[in-house]
């Protein structure tokens, strides 16, 4: 069995090594350059984990044709503000009942796309498209630390397959059904992990930031209920674990975003240093312009977006967001 792994960052490093296990080949596609030579050579990633050594059955090409030459399986993991472009570089070399699965997290701007109907837009067939979505840092995942994940799909043998790909003694994996929860889950809490981020480098303590995390969760639900999604789904994997641990871990790129802002960086230079794009940063625009569009109050967005989009002072807009007087803890939903 081959697998062909779109993205060579940390998350697609960690997650070709977690396939080898099941799959005779995995071949991991790169933009070029020193990644795809010291993979093949060294069976190590220069940029992104580069301390792991990645299993030999692991190598990596430039070529979409080759990459997707009679692969059996196909996990996406590229930055969402380059999805689209990488996918319509890749669609005329993958077959139209290959099985997808994509670990990207965020909304397409303008389309108000999840990245699974971006992907369908791209490469058709939606029934085989799956996401997965988690509290699992890449960093933690390559060395064996025990982690859990959600695979979501409309097609449960979709679902299964990935499954029985990436499922280890120290990678669990569930099954879930509610797509769209489960995307915007993922892509609504790297706006909350930058605003703890941010909050923490100010020198507010874990009370402050327990309560961003809560009320962030109940602005994710208003956000997935009003999209069609399931309110549940906030409480599981994709929701509340992959929050507190985005908001949370040294090893997340939001949460040290914020806090970069805090000492007043800037997220060209942020994304400029560490070589990573900050996904919370590009969804702060795209979920602020949904939320609008479905009717949505979402004051911590809305906050993000003012400050990283339309040039207002991070000061004055996050000391309106904590003086904001507080209304019914549960209003914008359904009971």
């Amino acid at each position: 069995m081959k697998i062909t792994v779109i993205g060579s960052g940390s998350w697609g490093t960690a997650i070709a090594g977690q396939a080898a296990a099941h799959a005779d080949e995995v071949c991991v596609w790169s933009f070029g350059g020193e990644c795809v030579a010291c993979i093949n050579e060294d069976h190590r990633n220069p940029v992104y984990l580069g301390d792991y050594i990645l299993p030999d059955n692991v190598r990596a090409t430039a070529s979409y044709e080759e990459a997707m030459d009679h692969t059996d399986g196909i996990i996406l993991a590229v930055p969402s503000p380059f999805l689209r472009s990488v996918l319509t570089g890749a669609a005329p070399h993958i077959d139209p009942d290959t099985p997808v699965l994509t670990l990207t997290k965020g909304i397409e701007e303008g389309t108000g796309y999840l990245m699974s109907d971006l992907v369908a837009d791209c490469i058709g067939n939606p029934s085989r498209i799956a996401v997965l979505a988690g509290p699992n840092h890449a960093e933690e995942v390559c060395r064996g630390g025990l982690s859990a994940a959600v695979i979501a799909c409309e097609t449960t043998d979709v679902a299964e397959f990935f499954k029985s790909l990436l499922l280890s003694d120290h990678f669990r994996i569930y099954i879930g059904s509610d797509l769209i929860g489960v995307e915007m889950c993922s892509a609504v809490k790297n706006i909350i992990a930058i605003v703890c981020g941010y909050l923490a480098g100010m020198g507010y303590g874990d009370n402050t930031l327990a309560l961003v995390m809560t009320r962030g969760l109940a602005e994710i639900s208003r956000l997935v209920h009003a999209r069609g999604g399931s309110a549940i789904t906030c409480m599981g994997l994709a929701g509340m674990g992959d929050l507190v641990v985005t908001c949370t871990s040294r090893h997340s790129r939001n949460r040290t975003f914020g806090e970069s802002l805090a000492h007043g960086g800037t997220l060209e230079e942020y994304q400029q240093r560490t070589r990573m794009v900050v996904e919370g940063a590009a969804a702060a625009k795209s979920v602020a312009e949904l939320a609008r569009r479905l009717g949505v109050d979402a004051p911590i967005t809305f906050a993000l977006e003012a400050v990283l989009w339309r040039g207002v002072s991070k000061e004055t807009v996050f000391n309106e967001l904590i003086e904001r007087f507080p209304t019914e803890e549960f209003y914008g939903m359904d009971d």
